[in-house]
């Protein structure tokens, strides 16, 4: 997509693997990134390492509130554990904005163990607390960390679910910046095949002692998910 445009991202949980890893590449491909974290200077700190990996100065770093109030979409990348809490740090401060949310609903010790909460999705939660206001995306579960570094090819597929078209072409687009292959998957609901997928792979890995197993969408063509 050439001419897509840049935009202003807000990455809550920027200072981690999966964080850092997206706005490193998203960074790297022109867009304006805002890492957030509960303390400014780890965001900042993080901000400058991405500066410095993708030679440009376009990641600065914020308090999680303040990363959220200057972006366009936001994106949450963080533990489930601390899902619900962060949203309602930020939750004035989202309403018409897009919201792409990577949480999985991981429970140790048994995190190959698949095991979804109430109402069958940690993204479906996320909706129902912040309304109709903002609109929730679901994307990125099922790609490692391990894949993010720059330079290298991404062997996985994306998956995108929500309930406004509009807003899954937008984290269909910052997939295919990142270097991915991203499909619209369905509505938000949807989601509960991603999030348990996560522990899916998990399993994998340990059993065949790998890092990074993920998904790839057959019988389409080569080209297909990339613009």
């Amino acid at each position: 997509m050439p001419n897509a445009p840049k935009r202003t991202i807000a990455v809550l949980g920027g200072t981690g693997k999966e964080g850092s890893g997206l706005a490193l590449r998203w960074a790297h491909a022109g867009h304006s990134i805002l890492i957030g974290s509960r303390s400014t200077e780890r965001a900042r700190e993080a901000a400058a390492g991405i500066n410095a990996r993708a030679g440009a100065q376009r990641a600065t770093g914020a308090d999680n509130r303040s990363a959220a109030q200057g972006a366009e979409i936001v994106v949450l990348a963080v533990p489930y554990s601390a899902q619900l809490t962060m949203l309602s740090e930020v939750k004035a401060v989202l309403d018409g904005k897009i919201l792409i949310d990577v949480t999985v609903p991981l429970v140790p010790p048994k995190v190959s163990t698949a095991q979804l909460p109430d109402g069958g999705s940690a993204v479906l939660k996320a909706q129902a607390m912040l309304g109709s206001g903002v609109r929730v995306v679901s994307a990125f579960q099922n790609v490692s960390a391990e894949h993010l570094t720059l330079g290298q090819v991404i062997d996985c597929d994306v998956l995108v679910c929500g309930d406004d078209r509009d807003a899954r072409e937008a984290a269909v687009a910052l997939a295919r910046d990142a270097g991915m292959r991203a499909f619209h998957a369905g509505p938000l609901a949807n989601s509960v095949v991603a999030e348990a997928l996560t522990s899916v792979l998990i399993a994998i890995n340990r059993q065949y002692k790998i890092k990074h197993s993920g998904i790839r969408i057959t019988g389409l063509p080569d080209d297909a998910g990339r613009g």
